[in-house]
């Protein structure tokens, strides 16, 4: 007793001073959201008001005092996820991580997005207001660095602050356009399918891609290789920061509302992960406003709306990215062959620096169609040159000017002039305004290639009859302006013709789109209310009838009674997707038992790769009403020929056992939200223990799934449980009847200082279908209790 009397009178004191240790960090170390701070080049005070969710609302006399001010306060929220962002496209990550990250700052270095900077850069207007403003935004952030306090991410990975230039940003907007690209995990997967498996197998794929459609219609008013494929694939998944991924929008016109005015409403889906990707401010001057939404790094908006127009995007999913077999000269290595003789190749020398080892070198080869990606990633197979076009490298970027002009429109016809300039990545732009016009535009550089060229496969690199023939002008996008139907949406789905001929791409099932038109066709009468339930909406418009359609060719007189019972549940599962719901579980474990039988025995180690594509989104209604298909064969068994009802009978009985050993006898058990979950990992917290609870936010159950409304995304795979790896990055409601009282909410906080309270203070709210308001309204924003006011150093 002696004893343990005296170790508690030496631990308790320690631990008190550990406690109020931590204690004293977390609030030095915590954002300043109240208070005055001098900063150089302002020419005024500039004030701040912090909302309840940590939003800054930047009330300044000018627009150059207002970009500083938000760069300053940007970055003492999201200093490390800029961090983290900056060095992806540049190959520098090593640097932080070591050598298990070098493969990726092996792969992007080799991209050309660098390169594609400097060249974008030295063609800047300087004198352009958009380049002015993005140096008075990384002015405020190079402050921060100087003065404000070190994010404990810096000292826990053992990194030191660097300032930040407009190259920096330039390799934000090329890591986007790459996540936001399809064609490098499906291209190479399908010329793997074509050569090694045959033309039939491949057809079998391909012949799909234009049924089974819900398509983005236009309107126009009369006055206006596996190993690629994987590798890439893995690259993107586990990157430090949100890949991005698709999205859902659609605008309202004033004939469909109750109110009688536009409703604007946006979901980007983007990868999960802490902090989130956006950062929401507000910026006041006497002649700008705008309420926006911004990627780290990025000066202007994305996503914004003021009292006069709402925006926003969706993933266009446009074929931007293309691969060519080069050819190299037998007698000289140094050159490839092309239509006209033998070229150079342009050699490009790169250096990694790596954390606690040596530098390693490395060149890249560049045809006139790309970097040569041998050797850029790691174990592949294929010995033929193979380079990747890529639009976003290929043509002059004007991204600045894009984002600068979308914010800063004084009409739809600016507007529209602004997103007419962006070559890729391709998006769908949505657009509403308090004037009542509503609008829809495909924005890329599309192109025209010869007909009956397909370019979901390797094309020749030296013939010269694969090449582009003619760049589009944007006048032929797809577009829709007030449409006669009364709205506009995306749903990263198929968009309408193009000069006769659906335009090829990687576009997303019908699944949303479906549901989207049919509840907008539902009524005339929406409010922000109906407009906010719709966007927490749970139900497919697809899968129970994929679901039926698998069950009629299922032969119910080799099931068990216990097996009959499970399917009478998923008979009669409406396709939503509720905490309580059994069909979701049975489904889902089905549609991987289908599809394991369909295809692992051709695909191998691409199966997990194909299964969780938009190809098989996309062929999968049809393969399972193929009576003959080369898929339905197990090519592992030599004694027989497998067909569609084998193939379907045996899934279901695996489905049931494996349920049941999961999940328990009774089927009646089986909730969806004893197998789906949601985490936002922070790159820390992924080395698990005390770290991880101290930096991820959750895990949590949610409600939802892949492809419906609230797109709660995940992977196929056999252990049955389903990790939400991504999903609505924000969920935005602008009504103009009501412009001030608009709506939005992010999946877990404003800030990324996990020592902030507005680190996950939405996150509850978020898995609610909950909402706060973005706030326009000036008397209601000056009884804001934190109040910054940053004033000119002297």
């Amino acid at each position: 007793m002696k004893f343990i009397k005296k170790t508690l009178k030496i631990l308790v004191p320690v631990l008190i001073l550990l406690i109020v240790g931590v204690w004293l960090y977390s609030k030095t170390y915590q954002p300043n959201y109240s208070g005055e701070i001098a900063l150089k080049n302002l020419s005024e005070d500039v004030t701040i008001y912090f909302d309840e969710i940590g939003a800054p609302h930047i009330n300044a006399q000018n627009q150059n005092d207002a970009y500083t001010a938000l760069g300053y306060v940007h970055a003492q929220d999201r200093l490390w996820q800029m961090e983290l962002i900056r060095r992806i496209a540049s190959g520098r990550l090593s640097e932080i991580f070591g050598k298990e990250v070098l493969d990726k700052d092996i792969f992007f270095a080799g991209l050309g997005i660098e390169e594609a900077a400097e060249e974008t850069i030295a063609n800047l207007d300087k004198n352009a207001e958009a380049y002015i403003l993005t140096q008075a935004y990384l002015d405020g952030i190079n402050q921060f660095i100087e003065e404000g306090k070190t994010p404990v991410e810096f000292t826990l990975v053992g990194v030191k602050k660097e300032k930040y230039t407009i190259k920096d940003i330039y390799n934000v907007f090329g890591y986007m356009a790459f996540s936001f690209a399809v064609a490098h995990k499906t291209d190479p997967l399908l010329t793997e399918i074509k050569e090694k498996l045959g033309v039939s197998y491949l057809n079998e794929l391909l012949g799909s891609s234009n049924e089974n459609l819900t398509i983005i219609k236009t309107s126009i008013p009369d006055k206006m290789h596996g190993t690629i494929s994987k590798t890439v694939a893995a690259i993107m998944d586990d990157l430090p920061v949100s890949s991005f991924i698709g999205s859902n929008s659609w605008v309202i016109a004033p004939e469909k509302t109750k109110n009688g005015k536009v409703i604007f409403a946006n979901d980007p889906h983007i990868g999960f992960s802490q902090p989130s990707v956006w950062y929401q401010s507000h910026i006041k001057t006497p002649n700008f406003e705008i309420y926006g939404f911004n990627i780290a790094l990025m000066p202007f908006p994305l996503l914004g709306h003021n009292s006069e127009y709402a925006y926003g995007l969706t993933m266009l999913a446009n074929d931007d990215l293309n691969f060519y077999i080069e050819e190299n000269n037998p007698a000289n290595s140094a050159q490839y062959k092309t239509s006209e003789g033998y070229e150079n190749y342009k050699i490009i020398n790169k250096t990694i620096h790596i954390k606690n080892e040596k530098d390693t070198t490395f060149q890249v080869k560049v045809t006139k169609h790309g970097p040569i990606m041998n050797g850029l990633i790691s174990h592949l197979e294929d010995e033929r040159p193979i380079a990747m076009n890529w639009i976003y490298t290929q043509l002059n970027n004007e991204q600045l000017d894009i984002i600068y002009g979308m914010s800063h429109s004084k009409s739809l016809a600016d507007f529209q002039q602004a997103v007419a300039k962006i070559n890729a990545p391709g998006l769908n732009v949505m657009y509403g305004d308090a004037k009542d016009n509503i609008a829809w535009f495909a924005s890329a550089k599309l192109y025209q290639l010869r007909d009956s060229l397909s370019t979901k496969t390797y094309l020749n690199g030296v013939s010269g009859t694969d090449e582009i023939i003619e760049y589009l002008p944007f006048e032929e996008n797809p577009k829709a302006i007030n449409p006669p139907w009364h709205y506009v949406y995306s749903a990263n789905n198929q968009t309408d013709s193009v000069r006769g001929k659906l335009y090829p791409g990687y576009y997303q099932p019908q699944d949303r789109a479906k549901r989207i038109v049919e509840l907008l066709e539902e009524k005339d009468d929406f409010t922000k209310e109906d407009v906010a339930k719709m966007m927490f909406d749970v139900k497919s418009s697809t899968v129970s009838e994929i679901a039926n359609d698998l069950l009629k060719s299922l032969d119910k007189s080799k099931l068990s009674v216990s097996e009959q019972k499970v399917v009478e549940i998923l008979k009669n599962w409406d396709g939503t997707y509720l905490k309580n719901s059994v069909g979701a579980t049975i489904y889902n474990r089905f549609l991987f038992e289908f599809l394991k039988a369909t295809y692992k025995d051709e695909l191998g180690a691409s199966f997990e790769l194909f299964i969780n594509s938009q190809l098989q989104d996309e062929v999968l209604p049809i393969q399972i009403h193929r009576k003959q298909s080369v898929w339905w064969d197990d090519i592992t068994t030599t004694s027989k020929v497998e067909g569609r009802a084998e193939i379907i009978l045996n899934s279901f009985k695996e489905t049931f056992s494996f349920l049941k050993n999961q999940l328990g006898e009774n089927a009646e058990d089986w909730h969806w939200s004893r197998v789906i979950s949601v985490e936002h990992e922070h790159v820390i917290g992924k080395t698990g223990g005390l770290l991880r609870r101290f930096f991820n936010v959750g895990p949590f159950e949610t409600i939802g799934g892949n492809e419906v409304i609230n797109n709660q995304i995940f992977k196929l795979d056999s252990t049955g449980y389903y990790k939400v790896t991504a999903g609505p990055s924000t969920r935005r409601i602008v009504d103009f009847s009501d412009v001030e009282n608009s709506l939005a909410i992010l999946p877990t906080g404003q800030s990324g200082n996990v020592f902030s309270k507005h680190y996950k203070d939405q996150a509850q709210k978020f898995l609610n279908g909950e909402f706060e308001k973005m706030k326009l309204n000036k008397e209601e924003i000056k009884k804001s209790k934190n109040v910054l006011v940053l004033k000119p150093k002297k």
